[in-house]
């Protein structure tokens, strides 16, 4: 459990929702739940209304507002956090029937992504989509950023440091942006120099808290944070990997997905999971233990797609298939990969399945190269397999396993 800083215990949060028919609102409800857990909160209720639509101005029905006010009175609840996007109408609406501060889902996941934003751009990632998200909601008490004082919804910028003034916030993303700009410019160069150097890039990608990190880490030795909680990992990290065949790939994490995931998050957030839309395989992570599978798989699949990811290769991989009873209860899924990565089985029909698709064909050399080129060799150490090599009077004998850009450079010294 997390607290916050200056508190000495965590807010005891309600949960609400209204099942319209536009999502499974109980499902959703239930990942509310563990994302407020990952906030830190404490969830002591939760309650669903279901109505044709939600009301305009205070998003639940008046009697069941009252309901909710009732809760309120004894002093027990300290905050009351909502299954959808609030206008803020709706949110003043609420907190003066309950006297309770309200945020919604996009709010909690914002304050999720402030917590766990480790990198300079993840910072500079989660304050311009907060300030995006506050432009708007800047009259009346829809934000008061001033009383809160590091509770949920509130880490990131805040009242604290910035002036809720239209201009000042405006200036402030203009500058934001800025620095993204030049981040981006940044990362796209260095995606080019891997592509020009012929480096074969893999992202794994997935929903949250499916345990991409964890394989990350046995397969890297990365030392990525692994922890069951959403969003544990929201910076991408970057290892290399090298396969049985001898080809050398980069594995990138990249922060993990949740349904109805707000679309200025996936702006926000679009250049980190660029690693993702410029990859050359894409290993899909989903937890095999949950009852969800095929939809955490779904809502990943329509993100790739929204990312301009339909071409590329896709490995589905289910993982923590130790903690499911029977193999008929994994999903069948053409080329899936039932894997543990905490255990480590199922490991190498992954590998052979990143081998399957990699974008390049192997070539088995044994050269002769001159003593002037004898430099090649470092060059097949880092993205091929030097098997041997041995000096000789009239040169250097390798024998290597090379890529087709490699071959290329070595195919005139083949014995």
């Amino acid at each position: 459990m997390e607290y916050y800083e200056n508190e000495q215990k965590p807010q005891r949060a309600l949960l609400i929702s209204v099942d319209y028919g536009a999502f499974d609102a109980e499902a959703s409800m239930e990942e509310l739940y563990a994302l407020a857990e990952s906030a830190g909160a404490q969830v002591v209720g939760s309650m669903i209304q279901k109505l044709e639509k939600p009301v305009s101005a205070t998003y639940v029905g008046t009697g069941r507002l009252e309901e909710i006010a009732g809760m309120c009175e004894g002093g027990d609840i300290d905050l009351i956090i909502a299954d959808d996007e609030l206008t803020p109408v709706q949110i003043r609406q609420i907190e003066d029937a309950t006297d309770v501060r309200v945020i919604d889902r996009t709010m909690l996941i914002l304050d999720i992504f402030a917590l766990r934003a480790n990198s300079k751009e993840g910072k500079l990632q989660v304050e311009t989509a907060q300030l995006r998200y506050m432009l708007p909601r800047l009259t009346g008490k829809g934000v008061q950023m001033s009383r809160l004082g590091g509770g949920i919804g509130t880490r990131g910028p805040g009242e604290s440091k910035l002036e809720t003034d239209r201009r000042h916030i405006r200036r402030k993303l203009e500058a934001l942006e800025e620095k993204l700009d030049e981040i981006e410019k940044r990362r796209e160069q260095l995606r080019k120099r891997r592509k020009k150097d012929g480096v074969i890039t893999a992202a794994i990608v997935g929903y949250t808290n499916a345990g991409k990190s964890t394989l990350m880490n046995f397969l890297t030795d990365a030392g990525v944070l692994e922890k069951d909680q959403l969003f544990a990992t929201l910076d991408p990290t970057s290892r290399a990997l090298k396969l049985p065949n001898g080809v050398t790939v980069m594995l990138i994490d990249t922060v993990g997905f949740v349904r109805r995931l707000p679309h200025h998050l996936v702006k926000a957030f679009r250049s980190t999971l660029e690693e993702a839309a410029s990859a050359d395989i894409i290993i899909n992570v989903c937890d095999a233990s949950s009852d969800e599978a095929l939809l955490h798989l779904d809502v990943t699949k329509k993100l790739l797609e929204e990312l301009g990811c339909a071409d590329t290769p896709i490995i589905t991989v289910f993982n923590k298939s130790d903690l499911v009873e029977s193999i008929a209860d994994i999903p069948s899924i053409s080329g899936g990969v039932r894997i543990s990565a905490k255990k480590g089985t199922g490991i190498d029909a992954l590998l052979a399945a990143i081998e399957d698709n990699l974008p390049v064909r192997m070539h088995r050399v044994r050269l002769l190269l001159p003593f002037a080129k004898t430099g090649l060799t470092a060059e097949i150490r880092r993205s091929g397999t030097l098997f041997s090599e041995e000096y000789t009077p009239d040169g250097v004998e390798v024998d290597a396993l090379v890529d087709d850009r490699l071959y290329a450079v070595v195919r005139e010294y083949e014995k």
